[in-house]
């Protein structure tokens, strides 16, 4: 069994908790922001190819209490690394993050972690070293499989994990160009997935932008793994057989549900965006399910059937003035309540904004809200059920 960490944006915890345990992960925990367990390299592959809301899945390493440089580079100088990596592995020290703690300086932790490293390396494939400076000068050549080391401090409890997709998970492969202000892959599978959009769905998004929220919802419906058709830099890791990767992927794509009857309609007032989510779903495999069109949101119809509107919908923040975004809030309003009036069948709406006034402009008090980051912006995900305005402002 394999100790293991995915990082997620905040709020999704619950729905990749979920995730982790459907592709074989044991004593899950979550954490703000994260999803620590435990499995075999079964899991490892599975999670890395299925779960939609993780940003990467990462190998833990050490798990110490880091108040001092030195507390870092004892917890890891002794670690028996080589029973990850091959004598010849390159193992640079890429990325982390520091939370609330009283070590701070990101640049001076690589460092102290790659020296660290190195001792263990050389301790454990018995590699002699030049004494000076602790033992950071090596004669392994650092040129096999790479085995990115990432860091996360947190209240001064570090992490240090192997980071085993090599590109963010939110990079699946269709979207090489986005529209202006794009929502990241993996929110938008977390919202359809809190929307619980399912295979007999029809969802719409009337801002789609490069699609990407039409997308996910259509991996969300049809069994789609999201990263069935990319690569991950554990491929050339010697501890889990390649055969896994192959085995994996032919298991999940016999499970694709290939005639459920969801439909997605995007809709956009700037034609390179109805020509750009046209592209992105083609890439994704999923443009028999997606219509899209040039259409202002004063314009929208409701189709005849109920429907789940999902949308990313412009807001200050990313790219108009506040008073346009409090126009098109009031006018997506109308829409709601015209719909509502004149319908026999419920529209649910899941909107995220980070407008904290959205609902003053949209007309109505939202049935939830969920808070969510997109990036490092404060949104709300405002969902609205049902055929009755009940909250009316």
């Amino acid at each position: 069994m394999i100790k293991m960490t995915a990082p997620c944006h905040f709020g999704l915890e619950k729905t990749l908790a979920f995730e982790i345990r459907r592709a074989g992960g044991e004593d899950v925990q979550v954490t703000d922001g994260r999803v620590c367990f435990s499995g075999t390299p079964q899991t490892l592959v599975n999670a890395n190819i299925s779960c939609s809301a993780a940003e990467r899945i990462g190998v833990v390493l050490a798990r110490f209490k880091a108040l001092t440089f030195d507390d870092v580079f004892d917890n890891i100088k002794t670690l028996p690394i080589g029973e990850f990596l091959e004598k010849n592995a390159a193992f640079p020290v890429v990325k982390g993050q520091s939370v609330n703690s009283k070590l701070t300086s990101i640049p001076a932790l690589q460092r102290t972690l790659k020296k660290a490293l190195v001792q263990a390396m050389n301790s454990y494939y018995k590699i002699k070293t030049s004494p000076s400076e602790r033992g950071i000068v090596s004669a392994l050549p650092e040129t096999g499989a790479l085995f990115p080391v990432r860091f996360f401090l947190h209240r001064d409890e570090m992490t240090v994990f192997l980071d085993s997709s090599g590109e963010g998970l939110h990079k699946r492969g269709y979207r090489e160009k986005a529209g202006a202000a794009p929502i990241k892959e993996t929110l938008a599978a977390g919202i359809a997935d809190i929307a619980k959009v399912r295979e007999n769905d029809l969802v719409i998004d009337p801002f789609c932008g490069s699609g990407t929220m039409l997308i996910e919802a259509a991996f969300k419906a049809l069994g789609i793994p999201p990263c069935l058709n990319r690569r991950f830099v554990a491929e050339n890791w010697g501890f889990i057989p390649k055969k896994l990767w192959n085995e994996q992927r032919e298991l999940l794509r016999a499970g694709i549900k290939t005639n459920a009857e969801f439909q997605a309609f995007g809709y956009d007032n700037d034609p390179a965006c109805v020509r750009l989510t046209l592209e992105n779903a083609r890439k994704a495999g999923v443009e028999k399910y997606i219509k899209v069109e040039r259409r202002e949101i004063r314009d929208f119809n409701f189709p005849a059937k109920s429907c789940k509107i999902i949308t990313n919908p412009p807001y200050a923040e990313r790219m108009l003035e506040k008073s346009d975004t409090e126009r098109i809030y009031r006018e997506m309003g109308e829409r709601r309540a015209a719909g509502n009036a004149s319908a026999d069948y419920k529209n649910e709406w899941y909107i995220i904004t980070s407008d904290e006034e959205f609902e003053k402009f949209f007309g109505e008090k939202a049935g939830k809200n969920r808070k969510l980051y997109n990036g490092m912006l404060m949104c709300r995900l405002y969902m609205y059920g049902g055929k009755q305005v009940s909250n009316k402002i």
